[in-house]
């Protein structure tokens, strides 16, 4: 399966959006949260980021999707085309609908195709 990290400038958003979207996508589903620094507070950490990575990392690819400004460029750094790639998505939206993908089984572009669709999304009718 594609293995996903969210990347937030919160320990506490990235945890509990990675356990929403498990929740949706089953518990199975290769999802884990980047949050916060190192010493636990805002900001993003490298070094967070690359040990998700490696514990969601089953051979299929991996996808970033970042909360907002710095955590973009952070993950950035860490991006390999066609190995590590990153979402420009709605975080929450897009968490979701990259795990329920990845979870059955979808490859890397399908994956990112399921999160990117994640713009469409609406929550009211109308302009």
């Amino acid at each position: 399966m594609v293995g996903i990290v969210l990347v937030a400038h919160s320990a506490g958003l990235a945890a509990e959006t990675a356990a929403l979207a498990r929740g949706i996508a089953g518990a199975d589903a290769p999802v884990v949260g980047a949050g916060g620094t190192d010493d636990g507070g805002l900001g993003t950490s490298l070094d967070l980021i690359e040990r998700a990575l490696a514990s969601v990392d089953q051979g299929d690819g991996l996808v970033l999707i970042p909360d907002l400004g710095g955590s973009v460029l952070t993950a950035r750094l860490l991006t390999e085309p066609g190995r590590v790639e990153l979402a420009d998505v709605p975080f929450v939206e897009g968490a979701i609908a990259a795990a329920v993908s990845a979870a059955a089984g979808a490859p890397l572009a399908d994956v990112l195709a399921a999160a990117a669709d994640a713009w469409t999304y609406r929550k009211v009718s109308g302009p």
